[in-house]
């Protein structure tokens, strides 16, 4: 055992052994990812079911209830079924469900969060919508007891939501407000459990565990079993991972008398955490934690605070921008700030919270004084830049040229720069021309992006929803949006414009155009903040940026006084029709000589109310978009308007998700978003 041992000890001395089994780690992802199929046992015409509830998170109505090889997804009548839910059932509990399985959608907006992909990669390919359970087997693992207990604990103090976060690595719970100041702060990654948190409580736990005189070999495994078992009451999620194999790794060495580097610790810790689970790949999270430890070792200067935020800045800029298409270059400054507050009184405290739930008074003073910090770290501190979406090869060079600038610095940092204003100007060097026609549901929104100039046909519009600034607004960044120079509103019908306000408090828009007519109250009260915002508006007006607005006469519908706009694109013609319906249509013809269009955006989601085959056939168009949302209960599209469009290659949100129309070096490419 001790010749093993000596020849194990001479192999980890060596540099490139760390390299080779990374290498063969890597080529093992591949193969796996390439191979990688869920291992489901369904039918989607399953209705009943048998789950162990791994883990939940609670919502205001709702409960989402991961399990082995599905998410669930149950809808609480009333406070009472939630409480009695939670005081009913535990974690490792067997339901016996009744539900309807449903296979999850891809993004229908491009470059947005994909949360198919996102199941898939855990190993889920089918959602469980829960219409009624009945619990069949208690829980009888004591390590779920204990974390049930953890849970339940958190569940029955006041002002939890920050103990949720930092003991439970659930944000979620943090209201929407403090929760953008810190993204926008870029100190998100602060507010949840994070690797950062557990290597500054291990490292204190096993100081003070020497101090009071235990002996190094018992410390660290006392410290190990701590941060295995905190592993799993955060559901193993892959920083954690990353934070407890680095920690169990190094003092294993150190205990066997293994002399080696920092850097080929966190190489065997990657290889390691892949070799278990090669979807961790794709997981923002882990590849967040091993980028900016690999590069914080990597750096060889003096490891204060302030070099240590710019080093993690700077390592994790693609990332992010990947993960967010903007940066706010002061979150160095704010990090200095909220990190050693976070880090050395808050997280603790919480930890001491878990104990003494009395104290939460005083967390909640704290948390207080932070969120009002944030707020106005958010307005002071902050300049954000966006990026567009970054590629794979532009990822590489840049990690290229960052090692270079830290290990030989000379003027690799020049370079370093350079290709970081490249990233930023890049959407500048694009001369090629587009339109998409946006997946907004029941709605429609068009972006043309013509010489540069940004203009949004309407904006869609769903009560209560948040999809212009989890998706739309998202996407502009990513395609290197920095505003919308014309913000066209067809009509006033909120699912035109519903989400025009949200667009306005979130994103630069210049000047915005509303239709002929009278305004309605969802139109003066965009008005309102128009004026608030010193935004320029105009109506009724007959063209714009080579856009010409088919102006007839004044109706008493407001979908036929919709804005109806034709423009010619390098030499393809596009019409997008609003709400207008077969009245317009009729004037429109009477009124300008127009026929033979390559795209039209056809009227009214493709009511039978609009398209009528006259207007059709004099248009003749090649292709013909129809924004429709998916099961719509009007019966969009109408089959007899299908059965019109017939002669033309027909495209559909709600099929086909976004379409984008590019138009480069004159030849028009079609490409779709689908679902």
């Amino acid at each position: 055992m001790n010749h093993y041992l000596k020849r194990l000890k001479i192999i980890l001395q060596y540099n490139y052994i760390y390299y080779l089994l990374l290498l063969l780690c890597f080529i093992y992802v591949i193969i796996y990812l390439s191979l990688y199929k869920c291992d489901h046992k369904y039918d989607i015409k399953d209705n009943t079911f048998y789950i162990k509830i791994i883990n939940y998170k609670l919502y205001d109505n709702r409960i989402k209830i991961n399990t082995n090889n599905l998410v669930c997804f149950y809808y609480f009548e009333n406070e009472k079924e939630k409480k009695d839910f939670i005081n009913n059932n535990s974690l490792g509990d067997t339901l016996e469900v009744y539900g309807i399985l449903s296979i999850p959608s891809n993004n229908t907006i491009p470059n947005t969060f994909n949360y198919k992909k996102y199941l898939y990669r855990n190993n889920i390919e089918y959602i469980l919508n829960i219409k009624s359970f009945k619990k069949i087997k208690d829980n009888k693992n004591i390590f779920y007891n204990i974390k049930n207990n953890i849970y339940k604990r958190v569940n029955n103090i006041s002002n939890n939501e920050y103990l949720y976060a930092f003991i439970l690595g659930d944000s979620s719970h943090i209201d929407n407000e403090s929760y953008n100041n810190y993204k926008t702060n870029g100190i998100l990654h602060l507010y949840a459990v994070s690797s950062l948190h557990i290597s500054l409580f291990s490292s204190f736990l096993f100081k003070l565990l020497r101090k009071i005189k235990i002996k190094y070999n018992i410390s660290f495994l006392i410290v190990s079993i701590i941060l295995l078992f905190y592993s799993f009451v955060v559901s193993f999620v892959p920083s954690i991972l990353r934070a407890f194999f680095f920690f169990t790794i190094n003092k294993v060495f150190k205990i066997i008398n293994i002399k080696t580097s920092k850097i080929n610790i966190l190489l065997l810790t990657i290889t390691i955490i892949l070799f278990i689970n090669p979807n961790y790949i794709y997981n923002n999270g882990f590849l967040l934690s091993i980028t900016v430890s690999l590069f914080i070792h990597l750096y060889k200067g003096k490891k204060t605070l302030f070099n240590i935020n710019t080093i993690a800045f700077i390592s994790s800029l693609p990332i992010v921008i990947n993960m967010y298409y903007e940066i706010n270059i002061l979150s160095i400054l704010n990090n200095l700030i909220f990190i050693p507050i976070i880090s050395k009184i808050i997280f603790p405290f919480s930890l001491i919270c878990l104990i003494i739930p009395e104290l939460t008074i005083i967390l909640k003073i704290l948390t207080d004084i932070l969120e009002f910090v944030s707020m106005i770290c958010s307005k002071v501190l902050t300049i954000n830049i966006i990026f567009s979406k970054i590629s794979a090869i532009e990822i590489i060079i840049y990690y290229l040229l960052l090692i270079l600038t830290i290990r030989i610095k000379k003027y690799y940092k020049y370079l370093l720069i350079l290709f970081i204003i490249f990233l930023y100007i890049k959407p500048y060097l694009n001369n090629n021309n587009y339109v998409y026609f946006l997946d907004v549901n029941q709605g429609d929104s068009t972006l043309i992006i013509k010489d540069n100039i940004n203009i949004l046909i309407d904006t869609g519009g769903i009560q209560n929803s948040d999809k212009m600034t989890t998706s739309i607004i998202p996407f502009f960044k990513s395609i290197g949006i920095k505003k919308i120079d014309y913000l066209i509103l067809t009509h006033g019908d909120y699912d035109h414009m519903g989400y025009s306000i949200d667009l306005i408090n979130n994103f630069k828009v210049k000047n915005v155009i509303y239709n002929c007519g009278q305004f309605n109250d969802l139109e003066n009260d965009l008005i309102k903040i128009l004026n608030k915002k010193n935004i320029s508006y105009d109506s009724c007006i007959n063209e714009l940026e080579n856009l010409l607005f088919l102006q007839t006469k004044y109706y008493n519908d407001e979908n036929d006084n919709s804005n109806v706009i034709y423009t010619e694109i390098d030499g393809y013609r596009f019409m997008f029709m609003g709400d207008a319906g077969i009245e317009k249509e009729r004037d429109i013809l009477d009124k300008y000589n127009i026929s033979n269009i390559d795209v039209l955006k056809v009227g009214h989601h493709g009511s039978k109310t609009s398209s009528s085959e006259i207007f059709i056939n004099e248009m003749n168009p090649k292709y013909v978009v129809i924004s429709v949302g998916k099961n719509n209960h009007y019966g969009h599209p109408n089959e007899e308007v299908l059965n019109i469009l017939n002669n033309s290659k027909i495209y559909r949100t709600d099929t086909d998700g976004s379409i984008m129309f590019k138009i480069k070096n004159n030849r028009l490419n079609i490409e779709t978003c689908s679902p």
